[in-house]
């Protein structure tokens, strides 16, 4: 059936066929049923009762396994086959994955036109699986262990003291490995960067004409936020002039956030944690916070006209009962008095509402107060999030303010400020902002967005021991985008916020917004980082939880399979994922079907970048 085209579509055709058909080699009756099916329909009902008779061969110990994780594995991995070709999840996906496997097998030109590397990959690792070849069992360390002749304990076969000794010293391998990952991300406690970043707050600090009083005064960070086109003038003055580096390609984007009103911000201090002499290094997760990628600025631009909408994934204007407020669950809501930050996050989940910093960004008192008023007014609002926007923007006695009114509220309990100026303009906490926050007479805490341990400095570091003195606990929600999510690169993080005396909170999963497409990871990655990075710290370094935000609903969590399913592979080879929402098993909700970014498409990305893709291998079984 494969008919004449170009060359080029030719070869990607029978390309595309001879990759397709090798992975049915470990369940190859599940291409004889796709090529005897005269229908999709004849065809998934044959695979229906083969994976029946596959699942009670396994149950019944007719076929056997190597190791019983890899049994486990197959069964579940059944399970994600006959969800995959399930009618009802087509109806709930919009799409039918059994129609492109059919077709493909039997060579239809325009299914094999439309699938990619991603679907073939996604299908032969779990055909793999469901044959109990895919040796998930080893773990991704297993065979470097192996190979480096380190022998797991079998308790079986050794007692006591023997087998203790034997465990231990098993276990200081292991952490031999895993210190040798987290040792390719240097914090910035480290002596070396503490040196770099020193000379870089002089090279700064000389081309500004300040003195060390100006660069720690965060009313001067503030007033010298680089934006606009002097912004740009300043980034080109400093390569010219200094040893800083930025590239063309970087400079030009910038350029255009500018001549489109695309908001754009660095602060002077954030600015000193780039690498000036060896850039989009270790400092690459620094950059890309806050200069974006083209595909971003292109987006942004097309939708210059309807970005207070189309950009609102969280459906926030679905969502505020009154100006400024969000609300999403039963106890707590939102109110934003300031709608921008002294640095923009190109990730940032309000990008549509967010504007240039400056004092027109504060929403004005009336709006405040109505806002207030309405917290008043709602006897289950037990805790209030002021964030934006970032609410320490705004001066002490505006925040003093709000605080006063809070605290006539009595049905209040607690206040939560969301606030990144501890890490992007760390001098804000000042002695008296912390006496401000510390009479504040009932609970009051503070979330902050730590992304990499590269941020965490000794300014941060002291910024949190001034709010820790007053019992004023800092708590981290990490957005775990691609530039931060590399093997091992969030634990580093944690134990770089332990130093700090932060707490980690929650990894967030990225806002799935068609503009951070270059930011996104697999859901996948998020589990596998839990399962298999976080897990070997102590349980008071990983306290924080995996989410992903449901537009309009809120936080859901991604621990296990009471909280998603899988429910499609599309050509691309993304996954199609039902999400329910926190409010399942409270009363009656609606599920979320998402499309998530293609895994081959990630790991090739890394790859982009250095990393050594097979090290993620287990990332296909994550489900």
């Amino acid at each position: 059936m494969i008919a004449n085209s170009t060359i080029n579509e030719e070869y990607k055709v029978i390309n595309n066929y001879k990759s397709f058909l090798e992975i049915f080699s470990e369940v190859p009756e599940i291409g004889e049923i796709l090529e005897k099916s005269e229908s999709i329909e004849e065809a998934r009902e044959k695979l229906f009762e083969f994976c029946k008779e596959l699942e009670w061969k396994i149950r019944s110990g007719k076929i056997k396994f190597k190791n019983e994780i890899d049994r486990w594995l197959s069964l579940k991995s059944i399970e994600i086959f006959l969800n995959i070709i399930s009618k009802h999840n087509e109806k709930l996906s919009g799409f039918s994955t059994l129609e492109y496997l059919w077709k493909a097998y039997k060579g239809y030109e325009d299914a094999l036109k439309e699938i990619g590397e991603g679907f073939i990959e996604e299908f032969r690792h779990l055909f793999l699986a469901m044959s109990g070849k895919a040796n998930y069992s080893l773990g991704f360390l297993g065979e470097r262990l192996l190979n480096e002749g380190v022998e797991f304990v079998d308790f079986s076969k050794i007692k006591g003291r023997k087998a203790g000794i034997a465990r231990s010293n098993f276990l200081d391998k292991v952490y031999e490995i895993m210190r040798e990952y987290i040792s390719k991300y240097p914090s910035g406690l480290d002596k070396r960067i503490i040196l770099k970043r020193k000379k870089n707050r002089e090279i700064l600090e000389d081309f500004f004409g300040i003195t060390d009083d100006e660069w720690f005064n965060y009313k001067w960070q503030f007033k010298n936020v680089i934006k606009g086109k002097k912004g740009v003038e300043i980034l080109k003055e400093l390569r010219e002039e200094t040893n800083f580096k930025i590239s063309d390609e970087d400079l030009e984007i910038i350029e255009e956030c500018v001549k489109n009103g695309i908001p754009f911000g660095i602060t002077p201090y954030y600015l000193h944690l780039f690498d000036f002499e060896n850039p989009y290094v270790e400092d690459l997760p620094v950059r890309r916070q806050v200069i974006p990628p083209k595909w971003y600025v292109e987006k942004m631009i097309e939708h210059k006209e309807d970005r207070s909408t189309f950009f609102d994934f969280m459906g926030e204007h679905d969502t505020s009962p009154c100006d400024l407020i969000t609300r999403r669950y039963v106890t707590i809501a939102i109110i934003k008095p300031y709608e921008s930050c002294p640095q923009i996050c190109v990730y940032c989940q309000r990008n549509w509402m967010v504007q240039d910093f400056n004092e027109k960004a504060f929403k004005g008192w009336d709006k405040v107060e109505k806002a207030l008023d309405w917290f008043a007014e709602h006897d289950s609002m037990i805790e209030i999030l002021i964030t934006g926007g970032d609410p320490f923007s705004l001066s002490d006695k505006a925040i003093e303010k709000m605080l006063n009114r809070i605290s006539e509220i009595n049905h209040v309990i607690g206040v939560r400020f969301g606030t990144r100026t501890i890490v992007t303009v760390p001098m804000r906490i000042t002695d008296e902002l912390v006496e401000i926050l510390d009479n504040y007479e009932k609970s009051l805490m503070i979330s902050t967005h730590v992304e990499s341990c590269y941020e965490i400095t000794p300014e941060v570091k002291e910024a949190v021991r001034k709010l820790g003195e007053k019992n004023i606990k800092v708590y981290n929600q990490h957005v775990f985008h691609r530039y931060v999510s590399r093997r091992f690169e969030n634990v580093a993080l944690r134990i770089a916020l332990k130093k700090a005396g932060i707490i980690p909170y929650y990894t967030f999963y990225p806002k799935g917004k068609i503009e951070h497409k270059d930011y996104l990871v697999p859901i996948a990655r998020v589990v596998q980082e839990v399962k298999e990075e976080a897990r070997l710290l102590p349980g008071s370094f990983r306290t924080d939880e995996p989410i992903f935000n449901v537009p309009r609903m809120g936080k859901n969590h991604l621990r296990g399979w009471q909280d998603r399913e899988l429910i499609a592979i599309k050509p691309n080879g993304s996954r199609v994922y039902l999400m329910h929402p926190w409010e399942k098993g409270i009363y009656p909700t609606k599920l979320y079907t998402y499309e998530d970014t293609p895994i081959k498409e990630y790991l090739d990305s890394l790859k982009e970048i250095g990393e050594n893709i097979e090290e993620y291998k287990t990332i296909w079984y994550y489900y």
